[in-house]
């Protein structure tokens, strides 16, 4: 629609008002024009029809007749009403009518002035007549003489001749509404175009727009030009035209043609779009902005506009390299120091500054340093770390070289006083170059110019020295470098000092954690056993590992993990080792151990949460996990929220530099609630292996067939947070050759790795190294396939290949309950060490086995049963179906009995007792070194001990 205030609008209005007048006008004019020829074409019918009657022959001769009325009336009358004429009168020459239309009027005088006619020309005028107003024509009528007889007046009324321009109006009024309708339908069509062009504005917007237009063309300092899509020039304000000194006629010229730079025409013809674009024009620098027009309602084309940026440019570049080196200390900030590695934080110190702020970076820091111990003053032995910007082997000292300084040096007088040195020009310099004549030349050669060398400060302590070179191509170091480069070197330093401090620490800790660890694991025959320790990247922690050999050739496998990492961690790990090889000494089965184990953690985490305040924890039966427990964090607890199928929580982020010592030492007064353990009991002589585990993750087992599957075991809460549950255990029987994996969930898991993919990659390890890979084989499979680059967390890995005892080395006795069997088993007994070549302990031998089967008679209950077992000693057993233990004591002088467990303690190198489900088994071992043990009586004196035996009374 049309606005009335926009100028196609009023544009329209003025049309359509101008349109109506020009119509009225027009349909007036032709009006009167039809009024005019109405009359006209009266006075032309009158007087032809004057004319006519009056020249027609007999009139002449019936107005000289004697009675011109009678004649002249009806054909008067006739003439009249077949010329359709209002009246057609004959008058004598004096005026007398012969003839009317109104007989009453016939013989009167005919008014008016009709003196013309006699001159014989047809005279014609408008006058007032008896029927009224009527154009009337007058001709003389001239006999043969020529003498006029009479005259004839003709007339036709004047409102006859409206009446025919009435009959005209309707062909008038359609005439002038279709040139109304074409004139309104081309003023729309006009007002449609031209609101088109003016895009609906009003005249005063218009105006505006104008006077912008204006403004923009001469006020404006940017520059401006619209270019056609043919690449001519369309418009140019008065800022482009000087900008880019452009000819007066430079409008509708080609952008090629008018002398630009070449770079800047082709950038303005191209027609692409650009943004802030800097090019040369003559001496500026003018920053172009191209846009295209089209999307703007423009033709196609593009708008463009210039900004002279020559007198911005230098305090441009002073922002930028301000902008660049904040940004280049934050980066610093982020990166340097991502680890507590004191040799990767000065790589990242070199690495941060080129080719930012340097061409060359070396980091030099003083030995004391590297091994993690407090600086000493300068001067001090100092070795480089890390080299950046050229080739190692280009640089004065490699990486690892011992560092020297001339004293006079400008580097030294800066160690010495602690403060930032610049050497603008390296070649003015000879106390630097006498450092090293050869190697100093070899820098200047490579183009380094200029030094700006800062202490790596930290506590008030200098730590080391960080050098930044530049080449000849880059600007002489000035005060404002100086300043960039002591900032940066302070923040390095601190990420220095706290991975010198962390260093330190982490030595104390592994010293620590590797004199808790086994250091060899102890010879056994029943299990071909190898393993691995990897202490995380963040500091040691608490898994650990263990085998202990068991009374019957059995061994004992553990491998556990502590919550958390640090001194606390360690020391911790070293307390629940030695509980185990305690309640081991024992020779618990693997569910009371752990359970004796976890009401041990219990009692300690108690007594210390009691201590410092803090709150317990406990177990979900239902869900498997452990509540949140103060005092575990990170990876602790996460491992303390264990599930039933073994897996666990995230591993948490390695320390940060601010936490060094609290990561590494750990919380002191924390318990030890979250711990886990596996624990395991192989029998060589059936290859049964028992497990039972707390909170930690299942073992491994492949088997010599290839398959690799990971056997169900029970799994129990963490250690102290088992709220006295029982713990389950799973019994295998395993083929010889079997390989049985226990493992830390380190291995398994970490940030970047769930611990069902771990679990599978260690599934693929086993069964892609193949049944025959031995123990050692198997860890370096394993470790190459699971070990992450970087470890989050201690890995500990236990690889045992089973084997069996041989049949030949086993001999059983069922012992019935008669004091006379005595004598027999203790026969057979002998015999069979005859077979196995153990002559020389014999004699031992049947004076332990007769107490030992003497006592099960007598006291014990069916069945009965004795074992010998020749492994790397010689283990008698002696089983009976009660649960009575023996007690060694000393016999008074005047007892009877009570001396018999005296004597097996003296004779076997080891006793004890172990509980079966069925009853206890009675269990010793000989050495087969033939040696006697300290006290043990001599030869003869065991043949008069034996020769007490014979008698089943004794």
């Amino acid at each position: 629609m049309l606005n009335v205030h926009s100028v196609a609008g009023q544009v329209l209005v003025l049309q359509l008002a101008l349109i109506v007048l020009l119509v009225a006008a027009a349909g007036a004019a032709l009006a009167l024009q039809a009024q005019q020829a109405s009359l006209q074409e009266a006075k032309q019918r009158s007087a032809v029809a004057a004319l006519a009657f009056a020249h027609a022959p007999g009139t002449a001769a019936a107005m000289e007749s004697a009675d011109p009325t009678a004649r002249l009336q009806p054909r008067t009358e006739a003439a009249r009403q077949e010329a359709g004429l209002d009246y057609l009168v004959a008058f004598s020459p004096s005026g007398i009518r012969w003839t009317h239309p109104n007989p009453n009027l016939i013989g009167k005088h005919v008014p008016g002035n009709y003196a013309p006619a006699f001159n014989g020309r047809t005279y014609t005028t408008t006058s007032a007549s008896h029927f009224g107003r009527a154009v009337d024509s007058t001709v003389a009528v001239k006999n043969a003489d020529g003498r006029v007889v009479g005259l004839i007046a003709a007339g036709i009324k004047v409102q006859r001749t409206n009446e025919w321009a009435l009959q005209r109006l309707p062909l008038l009024i359609g005439s002038a509404a279709g040139a109304l309708i074409v004139g309104i339908s081309g003023a729309a069509l006009v007002s449609r175009r031209l609101r088109r062009q003016t895009h609906g504005l009003d005249p005063a917007e218009m105006t505006r727009m104008y006077d912008h237009h204006d403004a923009v063309l001469h006020a404006v300092r940017e520059g401006v030009l619209i270019i056609g899509g043919d690449g001519r020039l369309l418009l140019a304000n008065d800022e482009a035209r000087r900008l880019l000194a452009l000819p007066q006629d430079a409008e509708h010229r080609r952008i090629t043609e008018l002398g630009l730079e070449p770079d800047m025409a082709d950038l303005l013809a191209s027609g692409r779009a650009a943004t802030d674009e800097v090019h040369p024009a003559g001496d500026r620098l003018l920053a172009v902005n191209i846009r295209p027009t089209a999307p703007y309602g423009g033709l196609p084309g593009t708008a463009v506009t210039l900004r002279d940026t020559t007198e911005l440019q230098a305090l441009t570049g002073k922002a930028e390299i301000a902008q660049r080196r904040l940004k280049l200390l934050y980066d610093a900030g982020m990166r340097i120091g991502s680890t507590l590695d004191i040799a990767r934080t000065a790589e990242e110190l070199a690495t941060i500054a080129v080719p930012h702020f340097a061409d060359v970076v070396s980091v030099e820091l003083l030995e004391p340093v590297l091994r993690g111990e407090e600086p000493t003053r300068w001067p001090a032995p100092m070795r480089r770390l890390a080299v950046r910007g050229v080739p190692e082997d280009s640089a004065v000292y490699r990486v690892g070289e011992r560092i020297r300084f001339v004293p006079n040096s400008p580097v030294a007088a800066g160690l010495a006083d602690a403060r930032a040195v610049v050497v603008p020009d390296l070649r003015a310099e000879h106390e630097w170059r006498a450092q090293d004549p050869g190697d100093t030349q070899r820098i200047l050669d490579n183009g380094i110019r200029s030094l700006v060398a800062v202490p790596l400060r930290a506590r008030g302590v200098v730590l080391g020295l960080v050098n930044f070179w530049r080449a000849e191509t880059s600007e002489v170091f000035g005060d404002e470098d100086l300043s960039f480069a002591e900032e940066l070197a302070a923040r390095a330093a601190v990420s220095i000092d706290n991975a010198r401090r962390y260093t330190r620490e982490h030595a104390t800790t592994i010293t620590l954690q590797r004199s808790l660890l086994p250091r060899a694991l102890p010879e056994q025959s029943a299990l071909e056993v190898a393993h691995r320790y990897l202490p995380a990247q963040a500091g040691v922690g608490g898994d650990w590992f263990d085998l202990i050999p068991l009374p019957g050739a059995r061994v004992a496998l553990v491998v556990g993990d502590v919550v958390g990492h640090g001194l606390h961690a360690a020391a911790t790990m070293g307390r629940l080792r030695t509980a185990v090889l305690n309640f081991s000494a024992l020779d618990l089965p693997p569910d009371e151990l752990l359970g004796h184990l976890d009401e041990l953690v219990n009692h300690i985490d108690t007594d210390e949460a009691r201590t410092n305040g803090r709150g317990g924890g406990s177990w979900d039966g239902e869900t498997g996990r452990g509540n949140a427990v103060d005092g575990l964090s990170g990876e602790g607890g996460a491992r303390a929220a264990a599930g039933a199928d073994g897996t666990e929580g995230p591993v948490p982020s390695p320390p940060s530099a601010s936490e060094t010592e609290s990561s590494l030492v750990g919380d002191s007064g924390a318990g030890i609630t979250g711990a886990t353990c596996l624990y395991a009991i192989y029998d060589p002589v059936d290859g049964r292996v028992t497990l039972a585990r707390a909170g930690h993750p299942g073992p491994a087992l492949a088997l010599p067939d290839g398959t690799v599957s990971f056997p169900e075991v029970p799994v129990a809460p963490p250690l102290g947070l088992g709220g006295g549950m029982p713990v389950e255990t799973a019994e295998l029987t395993l083929p010889e050759g079997s390989r049985l994996v226990l493992y830390t969930d380190g291995l398994i898991e970490n940030r970047d790795r769930d611990i069902d993919t771990g679990l599978e990659l260690l599934r693929t390890a086993l069964a892609r190294g193949g049944p025959d890979r031995s123990p050692e084989q198997t860890c370096g499979d394993v470790l190459e396939a699971l070990l992450p680059q970087r470890p989050s967390d201690d890995i500990a890995l236990l690889v045992a290949r089973t084997r069996l005892l041989a049949p030949d080395r086993i001999a059983e006795w069922e012992v019935p309950s008669d004091p006379a069997a005595v004598g027999p088993i203790r026969s057979a007994c002998m015999r069979t060490l005859e077979s196995w070549g153990l002559d020389e302990i014999g004699f031992t031998t049947e004076l332990i086995l007769s107490e030992l089967i003497t006592n099960a008679i007598r006291y014990g209950a069916q069945p009965i049963r004795v074992r010998l077992l020749h492994d790397r000693a010689l283990i008698c057993e002696v089983s009976d179906g009660t649960s009575a233990s023996p007690h060694l004591r000393r016999a008074a002088t005047t007892d009877e009995g009570g001396r018999g467990l005296f004597l097996v303690a003296q004779f076997a190198q080891r006793w004890g007792t172990r509980y079966t489900p069925g009853g206890k088994v009675i269990w010793t071992e000989q050495t087969l070194d033939a040696s006697h043990p300290r006290g043990g009586p001599d030869d003869d004196g065991v043949d008069t001990l034996l020769a007490q035996w014979d008698d089943p009374t004794a």
